[in-house]
């Protein structure tokens, strides 16, 4: 392993205007998405639609420090015949790769998850890598509700978050640590705090047992937020504040950065919370995006799987991606998301 090389990775990751597209959604999860607009999903249309976002000039060479793939995706080629992970490459973003295998049923404990996919990853790992992937994603995911998140769930699925990681630094692959917690349910923010600060000590004790480097990795929390189903919905400024206290107490300098979630909320919501972080200042890491829904719905609506569409969808895209980046420095107003250029 080489730490220098890893930390350089990282910081290019989370260069300062700039953030992480997630395009890394399932073959189940991007048919739901193509349902919502009507369009067939096949191996074509998924990846006539990547392709359209990747030959986005300006959102990808301005905006765009990193892409997280999907297994599919990174062996597929443009309709030229140029691999889609080299046009990413063109742009100066780096590919990325999703290398988990979703989640089971958690045994004995009911209505909760275990991330699943260490068995031969670091044979995956070595392919991927000679493909072009720098860095990778594994996602842990933890629910609130009425007795959970369980010490069991927590416990399970950081050991695995931390396992996948030494696994990547020993691939010269930088680990994207992402546990996140659920916003799916009726607690307020205060319990989502709680449930997260828990999920993130254990993390990162799992992090230093097993010798994983911090300044080799990006992490991809979810922001202390009230659940969709709350009664009372936090404010933008809160959500900051707390959110920013809670990183403060959890999580160590040597962090490069973090690259938040979206995990369901609306494009605005997640850029106007993103940009309020960053207008705390102050902060021991650099803080940007590492959005899926909150980049691509519009894009997504607007292109509709139609040829035609394709230079609409592209300018929605760039739209969201730059106030995004906007966001990653403070300097989004809400008066801009009109200005679709």
């Amino acid at each position: 392993m080489n730490l220098a090389d890893l930390n350089k990775v990282a910081l290019a990751m989370v260069t300062p205007g700039k953030g992480i597209l997630a395009a890394d959604e399932s073959s189940g999860t991007i048919k739901k998405r193509f349902d919502a607009i009507k369009v067939e999903s096949t191996e074509e249309s998924r990846r006539d639609y990547r392709e359209m976002l990747f030959r986005s000039t300006e959102a990808m060479s301005k905006y765009v420090s990193g892409v997280i793939l999907y297994d599919e995706t990174i062996w597929q080629n443009a309709k030229d015949g140029t691999p889609l992970i080299k046009l990413i490459e063109q742009s100066g973003a780096i590919p990325g790769i999703k290398v988990d295998e979703g989640t089971q049923a958690l045994p004995q404990c009911p209505g909760e998850l275990v991330t699943v996919g260490l068995d031969k990853l670091a044979e995956r790992l070595k392919k991927y890598y000679e493909r072009g992937a720098r860095f990778a994603k594994w996602r842990a995911v933890i629910d609130i509700g009425s007795g959970i998140p369980t010490q069991t769930a927590i416990h399970v699925n950081a050991h695995a978050l931390a396992r996948y990681a030494a696994l990547c630094q020993a691939a010269q692959i930088v680990p994207i640590v992402e546990p996140e917690v659920l916003m799916d349910g009726d607690h307020d923010i205060d319990r989502c705090y709680d449930v997260t600060q828990h999920v993130l000590n254990k993390t990162f004790q799992e992090l230093l047992i097993q010798r994983v480097e911090l300044e080799g990795m990006v992490l991809k929390p979810n922001m202390a937020i009230s659940g969709k189903k709350c009664v009372r919905q936090a404010s933008v400024e809160e959500v900051a504040e707390k959110t920013v206290r809670l990183l403060k107490a959890c999580v160590p300098a040597a962090v490069p950065g973090i690259a938040f979630l979206s995990g369901g909320q609306s494009d605005e919501e997640a850029t106007a919370h993103l940009n309020a972080m960053n207008r705390i200042g102050g902060l021991p890491w650099r803080l940007t995006f590492s959005y899926g829904r909150a980049l691509q719905a519009a894009p997504q609506k607007a292109w509709s799987g139609k040829a035609e569409n394709l230079a609409a969808g592209q300018r929605a895209f760039t739209h969201r991606a730059r106030m995004n980046a906007l966001a990653s420095k403070g300097e989004w107003e809400t008066g801009l998301e009109k200005k679709v250029a």
